[in-house]
């Protein structure tokens, strides 16, 4: 038997068609030089580094908008330890690291830039632009007076400030517009926001590690020579202004990006923790908001008015203190809009901008006025990145200037004709368009927004699913915490070892690192499931980036 065995064996190999192999050699795997694979550095540091930017292109190949801010919030589904810096909360001793954060040089100046000089202002629209003006303030300010908002019980001094910038700077940028719009043709399809939200997340390197983070690294071997490395921190910020301008093309470059990459322009080094300066920390997702949803035309700020209510409920009666606050709330202003604007037209804090974006800021409560020019040139600002980019943000910083001295039986006195220039200036700096530039180089060429998909299912769950992580709030199910009495007889004394172990802390989880997608799809009940095409799920379909 095993004879017989052992020649069908033979016979059927002898039957198998043989197979044929070359050693002959092709021209084109010939090269002139050896060509050899990289040598890559093993150590720990670059290891993380090769993986971080692995990540980063990931995001940079997402193709449309949404999904972009959806692959940015993946890593947490209770979102992420972000510092929040509100546009009217300002704590004391917060300009230094405003300007690290953002990666700032602040040029404080009487003038605007000289770029400005260019725009002529035509002296018969400024004379009709000053009596109207003159008409506009005696009636909100001295006549009309806001009484059905300023009547309201408890209302603080700073809330009466601000509701009588509103109607001023209202009733000013409808004038301006009016009058310059027969000369600057721009102004005619300029798009106007009453009340945006405005809000912009970024990451930002440079700053010393926190006491758990150098205890964990000290806990392992190949961490310990990183023990003192500095982190990365998320920045918020969260904003609300008057009024924004926007347009279809983004404003000329006030300096050129040759300029900007200049080691002269000085930028503070921050390196302690936001919360040594009163800024703390919360659990927030990430979402950029310029006042707008993508896919809106008008993808390009012009000019925005911010509050300065917060003047009056400063806790310092400090000069420096005060003009401080204000160029802290005109860059971070500045920056975090053109920050959340560049993140409607593809980039992210981890791609970097391939131009530089321009915006146009004013801080007034209706009398005092003071005038911000910002470009941003660069928002790669993480990690090694915060040291070894070359790019800073220009911002040109003007000083408190009031465009009427006070109103008395009924006239006004005083009136600031230099005030009124700067505001035709900024409204007379006509958008262009960025001939060879492409805009929007990371979002691709045919679907650069979720409603350009054709599968309906797929634009609906990217909608919501968008929307959800703008809207910040909080899950149906929160996270998990620790209770008191956990934490004294669990954790600090082991007191309860019959109990069993379910918690997060007993099974060695971590439930903040818990990522966006784990969760369990919407259920479709038996009746609304369709017939045709063969569905056989019992649970909705997700398109996770």
């Amino acid at each position: 038997m095993k004879l017989l065995k052992y020649q069908k064996v033979l016979a059927f190999n002898l039957l198998k068609p043989a197979r044929c192999f070359s050693s002959t050699l092709t021209d084109s795997e010939y090269t002139a030089t050896p060509q050899y694979p990289p040598i890559l550095d093993v150590s720990y540091e670059k290891k993380l580094e090769r993986k971080r930017e692995c990540k980063h292109e990931e995001i940079k190949n997402v193709k449309t908008v949404e999904e972009k801010q959806i692959k940015l919030n993946m890593p947490r589904y209770y979102g992420f330890k972000t510092y929040v810096m509100c546009e009217n909360d300002i704590p004391y001793n917060n300009l230094q690291l405003t300007q690290h954060v953002t990666r700032t040089h602040l040029i404080e100046t009487d003038e605007l830039p000289k770029y400005y000089e260019n725009i002529g202002v035509n002296n018969d629209s400024s004379k009709s632009l000053k009596e109207e003006l003159i008409d506009a303030l005696l009636l909100e300010v001295d006549g009309y007076r806001k009484s059905h908002d300023l009547k309201k019980e408890d209302l603080l001094p700073d809330e009466v400030d601000n509701i009588m910038g509103s109607c001023v700077v209202r009733q000013l940028n409808r004038i301006i517009t009016n009058n310059l719009s027969r000369s600057y043709k721009h102004l005619i399809e300029t798009q106007i926001d009453l009340d945006p939200r405005i809000e912009s997340c970024w990451y930002c390197g440079g700053i010393e590690p926190p006491e758990r983070v150098k205890s964990y690294r000290r806990g392992l071997e190949w961490t310990k020579p990183y023990e003192n490395d500095p982190v990365d921190c998320l920045m918020t910020y969260i904003g609300n202004p008057y009024l924004t301008l926007r347009s279809k093309q983004p404003l000329p470059y006030v300096m050129t990006e040759s300029d900007a990459e200049n080691s002269e322009l000085e930028v503070p080094f921050w390196k302690y923790d936001p919360r040594t300066v009163g800024i703390s920390p919360q659990y927030r997702r990430q979402a950029n908001i310029p006042g707008f949803w993508p896919g809106d035309n008008y993808k390009f700020g012009i000019l925005q008015y911010l509050k300065r209510g917060h003047y009056l409920t400063r806790k310092y009666d400090d000069i420096g203190y005060h003009k401080e606050a204000l160029h802290r709330q005109g860059i971070l202003a500045s920056f975090a809009w053109l920050n959340a604007q560049a993140n409607h037209l593809g980039f992210t804090t981890f791609n970097d901008i391939t131009y530089p974006m321009v915006s146009q800021t004013i801080i007034t409560n209706g009398q005092v006025f003071s005038f911000y020019t910002y470009q941003m040139n660069t928002m790669l600002l993480h990690s090694k990145h915060i040291t070894e980019n070359p790019k800073r943000n220009i911002c040109w910083a003007s000083s408190e200037i009031k465009l009427y001295e006070k109103i008395q039986n009924g006239k006004l006195e005083g009136l600031n004709e230099d005030v009124i220039t700067k505001l035709i200036k900024y409204y007379a700096n006509a958008p262009s368009e960025r001939l060879g530039v492409n805009l929007t180089p990371y979002l691709n060429h045919k679907e650069k927004l979720a409603a350009d998909y054709e599968d309906q299912e797929k634009r609906e769950w990217l909608e919501r699913e968008y929307k959800f992580i703008t809207s910040n709030r909080p899950r149906k199910h929160e996270v998990y915490e620790i209770y008191a009495w956990e934490k004294i007889y669990k954790i600090d004394h082991d007191t309860r070892f019959m109990d069993r172990k379910m918690r997060p802390f007993e099974l060695r989880q971590n439930p903040y690192k818990r990522t966006l997608d784990d969760r369990k799809p919407r259920y479709i009940p038996r009746v609304l499931r369709p017939d045709l095409p063969r569905y056989k799920g019992r649970n909705a379909k997700e398109f996770f980036p």
